[in-house]
């Protein structure tokens, strides 16, 4: 959490001497000020690019924005250190704000940048043949990059959606990338859900096979019955109160960069990321961007029919949602990217 410091100085002599040392404070309090802190969950993984890739092209800067990127495993983690007041917005699933609500917390998202989920539910190679569905999972363990993370969410859902309890399966919390390969290699876990492009490594090497498919509309709508708008930028309400200038900046950067996905190749928007996110693969990560590219919102703006069938989705399985007034107006905003041209 930022700190600020209140220079006292004691004046001995001149006015002039005061002026100079009020002159070389007034520029850091200002850069503290204006420090917005971004926390991503999972900065690497291709649902939470535009947050990378905003910054390399300079769209925050543009803005005039001091924004700081850092990375969590897991999309809960992120959210709970916008709670602690830690940073002052997250890239992470649009559900959280639903969630958070039933608990009495108000967050929101201000642009977003998903109109699916990015991901699939996948069963290890040597159980295709038992588990062919999410109804197969009795008895077995699921793995999710955290509990309480949207993967966590969806996984249950689909769970329940089969006729299962949750009592039926056990949930194993392995992160992402290697880690959840790790855990997939070992057979600690039986079934995972993980996004790209971790989805084409493992497709790839022989180790993972597709149960559920939600990287496209098509496939969600067969798996969730409507879109479900899932990577976000939201904010706590308290902070976007009196922080509407720099929300409508944070919104047109991002807006800016969807609009330099759907503009551009997979090849070139790739060559825009640090070389480490390819995972020693370029060939692969490109071929896993083209294939992720239509989950990309076009505009930032909230798809019409997304809120309700996220809340469906969480009320699915979770008491504490099921049967609560939920206040979807109160979970998302379309104010500040409706500005944006």
């Amino acid at each position: 959490m930022r700190q600020r410091f209140n220079v006292c100085a004691y004046v001995i002599g001149t006015l002039f001497s005061t002026a100079l040392i009020g002159a070389a404070v007034a520029p850091a309090a200002q850069a503290a000020d204006n420090k917005i802190t971004i926390m991503v969950g999972g900065i690497n993984k291709l649902i939470y690019l535009p947050p990378k890739l905003a910054e390399n092209l300079g769209y925050f800067k543009d803005e005039g924005l001091d924004v700081e990127l850092q990375s969590q495993q897991a999309g809960v983690d992120a959210e709970n250190e916008l709670l602690a007041g830690a940073v002052q917005a997250v890239v992470g699933y649009y559900d959280h704000s639903i969630d958070l609500q039933s608990k009495g917390k108000e967050v929101l998202s201000i642009t977003q940048l998903l109109v699916v989920p990015g991901g699939m539910e996948m069963v290890r190679s040597d159980l295709a043949t038992q588990v062919r569905s999410m109804a197969d999972l009795k008895g077995r363990t699921l793995g999710v990059t955290g509990l309480g993370s949207s993967s966590s969410f969806l996984a249950q859902y689909l769970a329940s959606r089969n006729g299962l309890k949750t009592s039926d399966y056990s949930m194993l919390p392995v992160g992402a990338g290697n880690t959840l390969i790790a855990a997939l290699k070992q057979k600690r876990v039986d079934v995972v859900w993980t996004t790209e492009p971790t989805t084409s490594m493992l497709l790839a090497s022989g180790e993972a096979k597709v149960l559920v498919d939600m990287n496209s509309a098509a496939g969600t709508r067969a798996a969730l019955g409507g879109l479900y708008p899932a990577s976000a930028v939201y904010v706590q309400a308290a902070w976007l109160k009196t922080h509407k200038p720099e929300a409508a900046k944070l919104a047109r950067a991002f807006v800016r960069t969807l609009q330099y996905i759907q503009s551009h190749s997979a090849e070139e928007i790739a060559a825009k990321m640090p070389a480490d996110y390819y995972g020693g693969n370029k060939a692969l990560y490109v071929q896993a961007l083209k294939a992720s590219l239509p989950m990309y919102s076009p505009d930032g703006k909230m798809p019409a029919e997304g809120p309700e069938v996220v809340l469906k989705v969480m009320a699915g399985f979770n008491p504490n949602i099921k049967g609560k007034k939920i206040d979807l107006s109160k979970t998302y905003t379309n104010e500040f990217v409706n500005q944006v041209k």
